[in-house]
Formats: structure tokens, C-alpha cells, sequence
């Protein structure tokens, strides 16, 4: 892999950053909100569509965060893995397949993490690549943010409604969610540097306080605060017709931006975000560490689980510099869980998609900048194939090609 830069933005900020391994205040709940954009949306649909059990996801996701929280000593992202999320919601699939996909792909990852083939892979995985899945990623996130609060993501048409959990839905002849999402850029625009009034924070727990005032309070009727235990293996154990068709289907396409993004991108990011301090997070240890998630999805009945290069960016922008941002998200995600069971979701739709996507804008445009340490044309040219190439198809084939395009440049019979 290339040399990393060393001219991160914060650089001068980095080690009192990391002074300390657990911080508790404000900001690092401001940061510990940040990926929310992109890990509710996939996971409401996936419940709703595909059947998935409320409290086995979000219990998954709350211990998946506080133990990699733990083991990384650093803020560490949760993210759905977007290819069998993505795939999932739009042909149906059960929440039995899906939950052979987590298997399969808690194995693969533990294969590649324990024989050393993710190291072979990151070793000559080119800076220029890195930056095409960054660039990719971040544009991915940003489109995917500017569709939440436009009200045309393929939650929203499903519902046919721009928010569905409100009650009103335009002011005048414009949608409700662009007037929101308007109003959370520029609170984030103004809040973003801001450590008594976090921006992450404020967006956030404005959306919320709005969801309260003119939500639709969509299953409130349904919570009940009680000790809920999860049960394992939820929907039965899958059978082998469902192993078989969702390895081609959705994990053999899936584990090209696994390797990408979640891993290759993810850690360099980290080591660049947090220097020294990040030394435990290696290709090997980020395999092993989404393996263990993935097999709590699969026994609580979640959704397959990764890290990621945009969920790092999310966290790290709105305020998360220590571990400690890891256990106060999974703490609210395990308490809800337990106590609200199901009901989990009545809390999850206070949330306006509009509020959403604005984390996801900000999450993306950071990871977007990352390219400016791409000094030569070639590197440039590299990162913005992938850019098109994953636009046009998805990003597993832009890693490819990208990883392909990047040798080929090396040969000074080829010019840009």
C-alpha cells in the first residue's frame, strides 16, 4: 500500500485527542450519533420488508458497538453491510437468508483475517484506490443524504410519503424534508466547531423533539418497559436452499467493497485520523472484529454487520475521539433493546429521515476530502474511474477495476 499522508486536518489537535481512552461528555455523544444516517434507514426497511426482529438487530448492534468500542480502545463504526441490506429490501428476500449471509460472511472474514489473506491484499492495495473507495464511498453517502431529505430514497417511495412518521408532510407548496434537511445543514454549518452546543447533538435531538411535537407516535401504543430477553436463532435456523442462493446472490458481491471500504479504507482512515493510538485496528483485527458481528447477527436474528471508511468519517466529524462514543451508543442501543423490546422502533421513528440525511451529507463530504493528499494526475484519474465506474455499476466492481487501472499506470508507457 502506499505511503500514508501525514497531513490530517486535525493533525494538530490528534494527541490531545487521544490523551485519553474513554471520554464522557457532550461531544462524544454529538460524535457517537453521527453514523445514525446510514445505519437506520437499511435497518427500519430491513425489518419492515425483510421480517428481521427489531430487538435482535438493534441488541447486535448495541453489543457490536461496545465491544469493538472496548477492544479498539477508539471510536470504531457499525454499519449494515449495504450490498445484502440494499439487495434484501428490494427482491424480499427472508430473514432466513439474510441471516445465512451473516454466517457466510462471518466465515469468509474469518478465513481472510486468520490466514493472512486480507494482509496480502491490503499490502498492495494502492493509495490511489484507497482514495477511489473513499471518494466513491463519500459520494454514495452524500447522494444517498441529499435523497432522504428530498423524499425520494427507496424507503420513502415505498412508503409513499417524503416522512412518513409525520404528520405533516409540506408547508405550503414545499416538502417537509427539504425545509428540514435546510435547517439542519445550516445548524451543522453553524454548530459544526461548536463543543458546548455539539452540532451532531443539536440536529439530532431537534429532530427528535420535532418527531414528539407532530410525529405520527407510530407504535406508542405498543411500548411497554420490561425486562425483554432475546431469544436465539429467532426465525429457525436457515436451510440449505438458503445457504446456497444467497452466497452467489448477495455475499460473493458483497465482499469486494467489504475489502474496500470496511476494511482497507476503514483502517487507513483510522491511522490517519488517530496515529499511533490506532495501532490495533489492522486488516487482520478489522476481518476478525466484523466476523464476530456478524456471527451475533446470525444468532440474534440482526442484519450482516461491517465497519467502514464513511461511518469512521460520520463519528469522527461530529465529535467522537475516544472510545467512549462507542459505549454510549451501545449502551442506548442495548438498554432499548432489552427494556423496550420490539418497541424499540416507536423511539426510532422520532427521528425525521430528513435529519438523516443531513448526518449522512456531512459524513460523506468528509470522506470526499480525503483525496487532496492525491498529488500526481494518475492517482487523480484512478480515484475518479472508480468514482464513475461505482456510479455507474456498484463499488466491488470499481475496486477491481481501480486496482487494475492503478498497475497498469505504473508503466511510464501510459500517460493521463
Amino acid at each position: 500500500m502506499g505511503k500514508r499522508a501525514h497531513s490530517c486536518p486535525h493533525a494538530a489537535t490528534k494527541k490531545d485527542d487521544m490523551s485519553q481512552k474513554y471520554s464522557f461528555n457532550r461531544v462524544e455523544f454529538a460524535g457517537s450519533l453521527g453514523d445514525l444516517g446510514t445505519l437506520l434507514p437499511l435497518a427500519v426497511g430491513m425489518i419492515m420488508i425483510n421480517g428481521l426482529n427489531p430487538q435482535g438487530l438493534f441488541l447486535s448492534i448495541g453489543l457490536f458497538y461496545i465491544w469493538t468500542g472496548y477492544f479498539y480502545g477508539l471510536p470504531v463504526p457499525v454499519q449494515p453491510m449495504k450490498v445484502v441490506g440494499a439487495y434484501a429490501i428490494a427482491t424480499g428476500l427472508t430473514a432466513q437468508q439474510i441471516s445465512a449471509s451473516g454466517a457466510w460472511l462471518a466465515l469468509i472474514l474469518l478465513v481472510a483475517g486468520i490466514t493472512g489473506l486480507i494482509d496480502l491484499i491490503g499490502r498492495h492495495t494502492p493509495k490511489a484506490v484507497i482514495r477511489g473507495v473513499q471518494l466513491s464511498t463519500g459520494s454514495l453517502l452524500m447522494t444517498q443524504g441529499i435523497k432522504l431529505m428530498w423524499g425520494t430514497s427507496s424507503f420513502q417511495t415505498l412508503k409513499s410519503a417524503a416522512e412518513p412518521y409525520l404528520v405533516i408532510q409540506h408547508l405550503g407548496p414545499i416538502p417537509i424534508g427539504i425545509i428540514l434537511g435546510a435547517a439542519g445543514i445550516a445548524l451543522t454549518l453553524l454548530l459544526l466547531e461548536n463543543k458546548r452546543f455539539p452540532a451532531g447533538l443539536i440536529v439530532v435531538g431537534s429532530g427528535i423533539a420535532l418527531g414528539l411535537f407532530v410525529g405520527t407516535r407510530e407504535g406508542f401504543d405498543l411500548l411497554a418497559v420490561n425486562i425483554h430477553l432475546p431469544g436465539l436463532f429467532p426465525f429457525g435456523l436457515p436451510s440449505m436452499h438458503d445457504f446456497s442462493l444467497v452466497l452467489l446472490l448477495v455475499v460473493l458481491p458483497q465482499i469486494p467493497m467489504t475489502v474496500g471500504n470496511a476494511v482497507v479504507a476503514y483502517a487507513d482512515l483510522s491511522k490517519e485520523y488517530f496515529g499511533e493510538a490506532s495501532k490495533k485496528v489492522t486488516y487482520k483485527n478489522v476481518c476478525l472484529s466484523m466476523a464476530v458481528g456478524n456471527v451475533l447477527s446470525f444468532l440474534l436474528g440482526g442484519m450482516p454487520l461491517c465497519h467502514g471508511a464513511g461511518g469512521l468519517a460520520a463519528h469522527y466529524r461530529f465529535g467522537a475521539r475516544t472510545a467512549g462514543s462507542n459505549l454510549v451508543i451501545g449502551v442506548i442501543f442495548l438498554l432499548l433493546a432489552l427494556f423496550l423490546g420490539t418497541g424499540i422502533l416507536a423511539i426510532v421513528y422520532l427521528i425525521p429521515l430528513a435529519i438523516l440525511g443531513v448526518l449522512l451529507l456531512y459524513a460523506g463530504s468528509q470522506l470526499c476530502m480525503t483525496i487532496i493528499d492525491l498529488m500526481s494526475r494518475k492517482d487523480l484519474f484512478v480515484a475518479l474511474v472508480m468514482l464513475g465506474i461505482t456510479l455507474a455499476t456498484n463499488l466491488a466492481v470499481a475496486f477491481l477495476v481501480g486496482l487494475a487501472l492503478a498497475y497498469a499506470l505504473k508503466s511510464d508507457r501510459l500517460s493521463v
